[in-house]
């Protein structure tokens, strides 16, 4: 496994751990929980963003996300999301989705 090192403000520090005292875990495995999840969280956030703008079809959310294509549909229902794609590539959409 790949080790990294980071900086980070002492306040960071003092909730990472109270975290890990809270979690009963180290803080090594603390920050890879954290990584993992604000990182999962970070590519939804970039999906929903570039799929609003119609930049990106449902398919392209769904891997810039990480996520299927039905994970991605729940997530684009939960949030109410609208997209401004044309028909062409909501049919492509379509076409892909067949394709599971």
């Amino acid at each position: 496994m790949p080790s990294i090192s980071a900086c980070i403000p002492d306040e960071d520090e003092n909730n990472l751990n109270e975290v890990a005292m809270l979690l009963d875990e180290d803080k090594s495995t603390v920050i890879r929980k954290a990584l993992r999840e604000g990182l999962a969280d970070l590519r939804i956030h970039l999906a929903i963003e570039q799929y609003q703008t119609g930049e990106v079809s449902t398919n392209q959310a769904a891997r810039i996300a990480g996520v299927s294509i039905a994970e991605w549909l729940a997530i684009a229902r939960k949030r109410n999301l609208t997209s401004q794609l044309s028909p062409d590539d909501l049919a492509a959409d379509v076409d892909s989705a067949r394709e599971l």
